[in-house]
């Protein structure tokens, strides 16, 4: 994170409680917000006070256009799933609390909670209604829940923007656990088996429709992971911004993890340009950083927009095929029989 802010630009704190340099694009921002409240009259008129939410072609357009902040959290229990769960298990997030620990998760766990969100006030000591508390309850009961994942690092950020949103304890505990368990299955495991094999896809993908960039990373011998692990790890917390974060998110309770393969391709194909002027491998990885700052990310109406436009057609089948052969592709380079 960068904290390095200049004298000249005074500091404001949005709605989640990050601080944020003032912003040139008032103009956007203020279409934005109209967008935002016609939005916000069509998702009430279509939950109409429900708490369910259905799959079709209508609610995955609504999805797509975005859910106003008063209804991400039901939206988002629903869609994921993570609403059933809590429904199903009663009393067992609060059984976690009680139950006894482990003290080396606790200690990797507190580790992170003061590394988490610096620049936002509501996870400062010093606030009011600290939110370090909710964020390591749920950490050590996700923990505890699912003792194959156990907790590594990033999961802290994804489980502090699941509490800013939701304000709920127990909401949070069972959304990480619909994003870790179901739509990001292996991602966390100690292996992180299934992230390695969705950097690789995503270079296939990248092969196949933005060919200029893989031959560049070719070129320079350039790993996947050096550049994009970060992106599917904190699911592009902390890289993009909140907002675009937020309407990412949107999409990915709601179609699953194909969603993130939009995003990396929309950003790589965008800045086709800019990545191409690289000369050499540190080059390519400062351009990677670059392409997740200024105004295309920024305006998120826009650029969400793009991310279902830009790479074309892509089904899960797809992803499903190319995730088969890169997981085989990578086991039997650990076993030594390398595939060619």
């Amino acid at each position: 994170m960068d904290s390095s802010h200049s004298s000249h630009s005074p500091l404001r704190i949005d709605s989640y409680g990050f601080e944020k340099p003032e912003e040139p694009h008032e103009e956007t921002m203020v279409e934005y917000l109209t967008i935002l409240s016609r939005r916000s009259l069509k998702w009430s008129r279509l939950l109409h006070g429900n708490d369910k939410v259905e799959k079709n072609m209508k609610v995955k357009r609504y999805v797509r256009k975005g859910v106003p902040k008063e209804h991400r959290t039901l939206v988002w229990m629903a869609a994921s799933g993570a609403q059933d769960q809590l429904e199903r298990n009663p009393g067992y997030y609060s059984s976690l609390l009680e139950s006894e620990g482990d003290a080396k998760l606790e200690e990797a766990i507190r580790a992170d909670i003061h590394r988490t969100f610096p620049d936002n006030v509501q996870f400062r000591d010093s606030s009011e209604e600290c939110l370090q508390a909710a964020l390591y309850n749920v950490l050590r009961a996700f923990g505890l829940h699912n003792k194959e994942v156990g907790y590594c690092q990033g999961m802290n950020f994804i489980a502090g923007y699941l509490i800013i949103i939701t304000k709920d304890e127990e909401k949070s505990f069972w959304l990480l656990d619909a994003l870790l368990g179901r739509i990001l299955p292996d991602y966390y495991t100690t292996s992180m088996l299934g992230l390695r094999v969705d950097q690789e896809v995503l270079g296939e993908l990248v092969r196949l429709r933005v060919p200029v960039v893989w031959q560049l990373m070719q070129k320079h011998n350039v790993m996947w992971t050096l550049v994009v692990s970060r992106w599917f790890i904190c699911l592009f917390v902390d890289i993009l911004p909140v907002e675009t974060v937020l309407r990412i998110w949107d999409c990915l309770f709601y179609e699953g993890s194909k969603i993130l393969f939009r995003v990396a391709l929309t950003l790589i194909r965008h800045n086709q340009p800019l990545l191409l002027q690289a000369k050499n491998l540190p080059d390519v990885c400062e351009r990677f950083k670059q392409i997740t700052h200024g105004e295309f990310v920024g305006d998120c109406h826009c650029f969400i927009q793009k991310i279902f436009q830009e790479p074309g057609r892509l089904t899960m089948a797809t992803i499903g095929k190319l995730r088969q052969m890169c997981r085989e592709r990578i086991l039997a380079e650990e076993s030594g029989l390398a595939v060619p």
